[in-house]
């Protein structure tokens, strides 16, 4: 069901989120309002035919499904690890927050592109790797880290990651 959220702030009247898509009703100078789609998944969701139907062109899909903070760089350590656990993507993304991980591994594995495995053992374990559906995106990340290396190139920077492997 659709769940209505008021907000009173200067610029954002009003928040209606859809399932995935949180549209935004901004209060423009002269009374003008825009809607800008934000897209927002819940965890273990996966995207369904109804909100795929919604979205505007093949690039918004793609970015729908992996346009998350992390999930790219998740793809790229899953490709040249293939099975990594829990902690491993902790020390390997160091940026990201325990919590904002699991947001990022959980939507990925709602959609398919990532499956996980629990053991049950003490202390737990968990281990992720790319099902067919990720290992698709491969190529899409490896033009992603080309470009991105060519660039630190460009500004005469050393690679970050070049040793990291």
């Amino acid at each position: 069901l659709p769940v209505a959220i008021l907000l009173r702030t200067e610029f954002f009247i009003a928040t209606l989120v859809i399932s995935r898509v949180v549209y935004y009703n901004v209060n423009q100078k002269g009374g003008r309002r825009l809607f800008v789609p934000y897209f927002h998944f819940g965890k273990d969701v996966k995207m369904t035919k109804e909100q795929a139907r919604k979205l505007h062109c093949t690039v918004e899909a793609a970015l729908a499904l992996v346009g998350g903070k992390y999930k790219a760089i998740i793809v790229w350590w899953l490709d040249h690890r293939r099975t990594m656990r829990f902690s491993e993507l902790q020390r390997a993304i160091p940026q990201a927050t325990a919590k904002m991980l699991v947001q990022q591994l959980r939507e990925m594995e709602g959609d398919e592109l990532v499956s996980r495995k629990v053991y049950p053992v003490v202390p737990p374990k968990t281990e992720y790797a790319l099902t067919a559906l990720g290992k698709s995106l491969v190529p899409i990340v490896k033009a992603m880290d080309s470009w991105g290396a060519a660039w630190f190139r460009h500004m005469e920077l050393p690679v970050p990651c070049d040793e990291e492997i």
